[in-house]
């Protein structure tokens, strides 16, 4: 199993080259044949002197999820949405859904792919294809009500000076405001 977080306060945590290093550096720990493709790749670009292309990268993560005769793999890919959608042609967010389609599309039955994320649309339009399941925690009735629970015991709480001075109208008015704009989230 790997996993990576993309994480939009670190700007280690949002790209593809993040992305692709973390799952080689994992997998690489989990079999011999893992480890010797990493070291292969290490070797040659001059002992780690030389940075190898996000391409090269990505096609050692290939090599590293198509050896025969591995133990399942799961990668888990958690808040996507973090990645940036902004700037870049393509941008960050685009080259990690690229990669993620050719991952989906290796026909390697023992990989299995997780990916987290709010419902944006250029993430639902890619992905969505290539699911074979699809939970969607974003409009639960269940979701929305932990959230809600979650602003009324911060407004609430006794450890809030500020808060203990409102009205009962006010506070209420924040919990429902910051509750329905959460999105999900």
């Amino acid at each position: 199993m790997a996993y990576f977080y993309f994480d939009f306060r670190d700007s280690n945590k949002q790209g593809l080259r993040d992305l692709v290093t973390s799952l080689l550096t994992q997998l690489s720990v989990s079999s011999g044949p893992r480890c010797d493709i990493l070291s292969d790749l290490y070797s040659s670009h001059d002992e780690g002197r030389n940075q190898p292309s996000d391409s090269i990268l990505t096609e050692y993560l290939k090599k590293m999820l198509t050896l025969p005769h591995q133990r399942p793999t799961y990668l888990i890919i958690d808040a996507l949405d973090e990645s940036p959608n902004t700037s870049g042609i393509p941008s960050p967010r685009e080259r990690v859904l690229q990669l993620l389609e050719e991952l989906a599309t290796l026909s390697s039955p023992n990989l299995h792919i997780c990916v987290t994320s709010r419902p944006e649309i250029d993430i639902r339009n890619i992905l969505e294809p290539l699911t074979s399941r699809q939970v969607s925690l974003h409009d639960q009735s269940g979701q929305k009500k932990d959230i809600a629970d979650y602003v009324r015991s911060i407004v609430y709480s006794d450890s809030e000076q500020i808060m203990r001075r409102w009205r009962k109208e006010d506070k209420e008015l924040v919990i429902k405001t910051l509750s329905e704009r959460a999105d999900g989230m």
